[in-house]
């Protein structure tokens, strides 16, 4: 998108920088790295990340709105409706793709957005190995609104742990050492101190949650920083005696599961925003649409299963529970990234946190993604290169 930046990277690069670059980002936890991870950073200009800040302020609007929880109640589903204090999300993301209007300027489009963490202590690190292996400009951050390393991290401190006594505090998932971004997890433990534990380890007392450690003592839990997606839950096979999270314990959710569902697909038809696009719930379209225009998605899936991108009326017939599914016009991706062979497209998330005392949450950092295929994701990617997981950093 910087055209003088990336004519500068691009020719300085060279597979043995790749290659020893690569070896530093593994090493951030040997063997945990299980994405693919792109060749390249994305640099952002002002007026772009602008557009972005913007629109994600006019989704925050909405979100702080005092209605908010009673317009998004329906989103949680019955059977994983998880009991106690939601407070409001302590963190979110917001997907942003690079896209092409109709007049052939590039601006953001709103992909989707999650009330749920995502790769935060991986990118502490990730970041600055990529910007020194991008010889980055001074003018230019990964951080946005004035943090840095240093206070990102202590964020992510205050946001998790809170006032808890570390040992009491757990990230939890189900099999984490399975799991793709389980290299966040230890990078988490790196940054945080915050012990990885399986649901299936977790047991209750009465309302008192605890595991047993691997020296056999018995741990209290009261925070947990929460990373179990249900519906990967459901996904599991032969999962016997794991605690019924649905009842309520004493523990507090950072954040808590149920914001999973409230901030997600099911917001989107409540965001007025040139940059967010237009979205529909199935069962609320009173007027005949042009289907080829619009993308088909799941309220309820993993990881992007059930979306349908080239629509038709044989695909909405089918549909038995209009309520949980969206139509959401689509984006054109920009073929904006020059690479060594074709262009690439690419996906911005911001992260967003909300401490306690703040009246609303603010954008801090980011992580990107690249890709060649017809959509983001590995499975569209596959036997490419200069495509996978990466940073923007952003003109200050």
């Amino acid at each position: 998108m910087q055209k003088a930046l990336r004519e500068k990277f691009n020719k300085n690069f060279t597979e043995e920088k790749y290659i020893a670059y690569m070896k530093e980002v593994e090493a951030v936890s040997p063997g945990a790295l299980d994405f693919r991870n792109a060749e390249t950073p994305i640099f952002i200009d002002k007026e772009f990340t602008h557009k972005m800040l913007n629109a994600c302020e006019d989704i925050i609007d909405v979100m702080v709105a005092p209605n908010f929880k009673e317009l998004t109640e329906r989103s949680i589903p019955a059977d994983v409706r998880v009991p106690g204090n939601e407070k409001h999300a302590q963190c979110m993301v917001f997907d942003f793709g690079i896209c092409e209007n109709g007049k052939g300027e590039l601006e953001p489009q709103l992909i989707e957005m999650q009330g749920f963490p995502t790769l935060y202590a991986f990118q502490a690190f990730h970041s600055e190995i990529t910007a020194k292996y991008a010889d980055l400009p001074l003018n230019y951050s990964s951080y946005l609104n004035g943090y840095n390393k240093e206070s990102y991290i202590q964020l992510l401190k205050d946001i998790f742990v809170g006032n808890h006594p570390l040992e009491e505090v757990i990230l939890l998932e189900i099999f984490p050492e399975k799991q793709k971004t389980r290299i966040d997890f230890y990078a988490t433990k790196q940054l945080l101190g915050i012990e990885p534990v399986c649901l299936t380890k977790l047991k209750a007392d009465g309302k008192q949650l605890y595991y047993i450690k691997e020296n056999g003592e018995k741990q209290l839990v009261k925070r947990i920083y929460n990373r179990l997606i249900f519906d990967d839950l459901q996904q599991q096979e032969d999962l016997t005696d794991i605690i019924d999270l649905t009842k309520e314990y004493d523990v507090e959710w950072v954040p808590h599961p149920n914001w999973f569902y409230r901030i997600s697909k099911f917001t989107l038809p409540f965001i007025d925003n040139p940059y967010v696009p237009e979205t529909f719930f199935l069962n609320e379209i009173t007027q005949p649409v042009n289907l080829s225009e619009f993308v088909l998605k799941p309220l309820f899936s993993f990881a992007g299963m059930g979306v349908v991108i080239d629509v038709e009326q044989a695909d909405i017939d089918k549909i038995t529970d209009p309520e949980n599914w969206i139509l959401q016009r689509k984006v054109t991706y920009a073929s904006i990234i020059d690479t060594p062979d074709e262009p690439a497209k690419a996906e911005i998330r911001l992260f967003y946190f909300w401490k306690d005392e703040w009246e609303r949450p603010i954008a801090v950092h980011n992580l990107a993604r690249l890709s060649k295929g017809k959509m983001i994701g590995t499975r569209y990617n596959k036997d490419k290169t200069w495509v996978g997981g990466t940073t923007a950093y952003f003109e200050q």
